[in-house]
C-alpha cells in the first residue's frame, strides 16, 4: 500500500456486513485501477488492523457474496477475480454520490447564473405574468394568495395583475469532452491525482445519463498521443511513462465534436502540467526542460481553432507551479475559455459546479 495512508476507520453499523464492506471495496477498487485481487489484499490488511468483521462475517464469506451477487466473476485459485459490469456501474454510482452530495451540502460557489428563461426546469423563484407566458407555469398558490391580500376574501377574484409565474432554467444540449492527462507527472511528488480525476470523470459521466440523457460525454485520455476511452474502461485507468501531448488530445477533441449535433460543444481539460510533447509526421518531439517554443505554439495555434469554432476550453490544473500557471493563463486567453487553480480535494466541485453553469446559459 506504498503511497497512501489510512486512518482509522468508523465503520457504520447501520448497514449490513456486506454493505459495509462492498463500500469500502468500490473505493479501494479506484486506487487499485479496478485490480479486484489488490483491492481485496487491501481490504484483508484492513480488517487486520481495524477489525471490519466479526466472527460471523468474514473476508471469506463476502468474498463468496461478491461472487454469489455477481460483482466479481466466478475464479479459481488460480485464476485472478475480476470485475463485473455491475461493478463497475456500482463504482460510477458510489462516485456521482461521493461527489455531487458533498455539492449539494456545500454553499453556492461564485459561478452566478442571472439567466432564465422558457426552459425545462423550475426554480424557487418567481415573477409577475407576463402576456404570452404558458398557462402551466402560473403559480396559483402565490397568484391566491395576491388575490386575497389585493381584493380580500369576501371579493375573491384572480386579475391578470395578481397571477405570478415559476421561473425556468433553460438547459441547452451540450455536448462535453472531458481530456484526462494520464503523463507520469499526474502520480508523481508523492501526490495521486489520477484517482480523483478518475472518480469525477465516471461521476460526471454518471450525472449525464441519468439526468441530461440529451448531453453527449466523451472522454479523452492524453500522454505522448490522445485516444478515446469508454466509461467501463474508466475504472482500470493508469497513468503511463508519458510525456503531455495536449495538441494531440484537442485534434482528437475537435474531431469528435465535428461529429455532434448539439449546439452547445465544449472541453474539459484536466491537467497538471504544460505540453512537452508533439508528434510530427511519425516522429515525437519531446522537452520537458521549461516552456519549448514549438510546442507552445502549436498548443496555441489550436487554442485559438476552438476559439472560432465556439469551443471553449474549461481547464482545471492541479498543480501550483507559476510557470505552469503562466501556460495556463495564455493558453485561457487566446481560447477564451476559463482556467480553474484547483487540487485534487476541490477538483470534483470546480468541474461540477462549472458543468451545471453552463447548463443554464442560452443557447447562441
Amino acid at each position: 500500500m506504498k503511497g497512501y495512508i489510512f486512518s482509522h476507520h468508523q465503520p457504520n453499523n447501520d448497514k449490513p456486513p456486506f454493505q459495509r464492506l462492498l463500500d469500502m471495496f468500490i473505493e479501494l477498487l479506484q486506487y487499485t485501477n479496478g485490480d479486484a485481487a489488490e483491492a481485496l489484499q487491501w481490504l484483508t490488511q484492513l480488517d487486520q488492523q481495524y477489525n471490519l468483521t466479526t466472527t460471523d462475517y468474514g473476508i471469506g464469506n463476502f468474498i463468496q457474496d461478491l461472487k454469489t451477487q455477481g460483482y466479481i466473476h466466478p475464479h479459481t485459485p488460480q485464476q485472478k477475480p475480476r470485475i463485473t459490469p455491475k461493478t463497475e456501474q456500482t463504482i460510477r454510482q458510489q462516485a456521482l454520490q461521493e461527489i455531487f452530495g458533498k455539492l449539494k451540502k456545500t454553499k453556492p460557489g461564485n459561478h452566478h447564473t442571472p439567466k432564465n428563461g422558457h426552459g425545462d426546469e423550475t426554480n424557487p423563484e418567481t415573477r409577475p405574468y407576463q402576456f404570452g407566458d404558458p398557462l402551466h407555469t402560473i403559480d396559483f398558490t402565490h397568484s391566491l394568495k395576491n388575490s386575497l391580500i389585493n381584493h380580500g376574501i369576501d371579493h375573491l377574484s384572480i386579475h391578470q395583475s395578481d397571477l405570478e409565474t415559476q421561473q425556468t432554467d433553460l438547459k441547452t444540449q451540450t455536448s462535453t469532452i472531458l481530456m484526462i492527462d494520464i503523463s507520469h507527472s499526474m502520480i508523481l511528488y508523492g501526490e495521486d491525482r489520477i484517482t480523483p480525476a478518475k472518480k469525477v470523470a465516471m461521476a460526471l459521466y454518471q450525472l449525464i445519463t441519468t439526468q441530461y440523457p440529451k448531453d453527449t460525454l466523451d472522454i479523452i485520455v492524453f500522454g505522448n498521443d490522445a485516444w478515446q476511452i469508454l466509461p467501463k474502461d474508466l475504472p482500470y485507468l493508469q497513468v503511463g511513462p508519458f510525456h503531455t501531448n495536449t495538441v494531440a488530445g484537442l485534434q482528437l477533441a475537435t474531431s469528435i465534436l465535428r461529429r455532434r449535433k448539439n449546439p452547445n460543444k465544449q472541453i474539459f481539460m484536466i491537467t497538471d502540467g504544460k505540453p512537452t510533447c508533439l508528434k510530427i509526421g511519425n516522429q515525437y518531439y519531446k522537452n520537458s526542460f521549461g516552456t519549448d517554443r514549438i510546442i507552445l505554439n502549436r498548443t496555441l495555434a489550436h487554442a485559438a481553432h476552438l476559439r472560432r469554432h465556439h469551443t471553449p476550453v474549461t481547464t482545471f490544473m492541479i498543480a501550483n507551479d507559476p510557470h505552469l500557471r503562466h501556460f495556463v493563463r495564455t493558453f485561457t486567453q487566446v481560447n477564451h475559455g476559463k482556467a480553474f487553480y484547483t487540487t485534487p480535494d476541490n477538483l470534483g466541485h470546480h468541474i461540477f459546479e462549472d458543468y451545471q453553469r453552463n447548463k443554464r446559459k442560452h443557447t447562441r
